[in-house]
C-alpha cells in the first residue's frame, strides 16, 4: 500500500505547475490527492491534475447530507506554492477553507507538514509573515527557505519553483 500526500494547492504563479509535485510523489510511490484553496482552484487545469494524480481535486466542504468522501489519510501534508496568506491564516488558526480546515487538522493529528512560500519581498518582510513562520516552525512545520522574489517580479521566477524539494523534504522527514 503506498503512502498518501495531500498536496495543498494556493493561488500563486507556480501553481499551474502543480503537476510536478505530483509526477515527484507518484515516482517515489506515492498517492498524490490535491486539495486547492479558493483562489488556488482558479490557477490550475483541475482536470490534468486529476488525469495524473488518478485522484479528484477538491476545494471546499461536502455538503451536509452527502456521503463523505473516500480519500484516505495523509502520511505528509505539502503546501506549495504557499502564499503569504495562507502561512499568516494557517499560524493563526484559521481555518476558513476546506484546504486550511484539512491542513490544521492534519497538523494536529501530527502528520509531517511542509511549506515551500512563494511570496515577495513586500509581503515577507512584513512582521506577521515573519512571526507566522516562526510560529510554524515552532510547531514542528517545516517551512522551506525560499527565497522571497521583488514585487511584480514573481513571473521570473516560476520556472525555477522547486517542486521537488518538498517531496526530497517529505522523505528527509521520514514519513515513507
Amino acid at each position: 500500500m503506498s503512502k498518501v500526500v495531500y498536496l495543498i494547492v494556493c493561488g500563486a504563479g507556480p501553481a499551474p505547475h502543480a503537476g510536478e509535485f505530483i509526477s515527484a510523489a507518484k515516482a517515489e510511490g506515492w498517492d498524490c490527492h490535491v486539495i486547492t484553496t479558493p483562489a488556488g482552484h482558479g490557477f490550475v487545469d483541475v482536470q490534468a491534475l486529476e488525469e495524473v494524480s488518478g485522484n479528484p481535486v477538491i476545494s471546499e466542504h461536502r455538503r451536509p447530507g452527502t456521503p463523505r468522501r473516500g480519500r484516505p489519510p495523509a502520511d505528509a501534508v505539502v503546501i506549495a506554492p504557499a502564499t503569504a496568506n495562507t502561512i499568516c491564516k494557517l499560524a493563526a488558526g484559521i481555518a476558513d477553507t476546506y484546504a486550511l480546515d484539512i491542513v490544521s487538522e492534519c497538523i494536529g493529528l501530527g502528520v509531517p507538514t511542509v511549506v515551500m512560500p512563494f511570496t515577495n519581498s513586500a509581503l515577507a518582510g512584513r512582521a506577521p509573515y515573519r512571526r507566522a513562520v516562526t510560529a510554524l516552525k515552532d510547531e514542528g512545520i517545516t517551512v522551506l527557505g525560499i527565497k522571497p522574489h521583488e514585487p511584480h517580479r514573481g513571473g521570473e521566477r516560476l520556472a525555477s519553483f522547486p517542486w521537488g524539494a518538498a517531496m526530497e523534504r517529505v522523505l528527509e522527514l521520514g514519513a515513507h
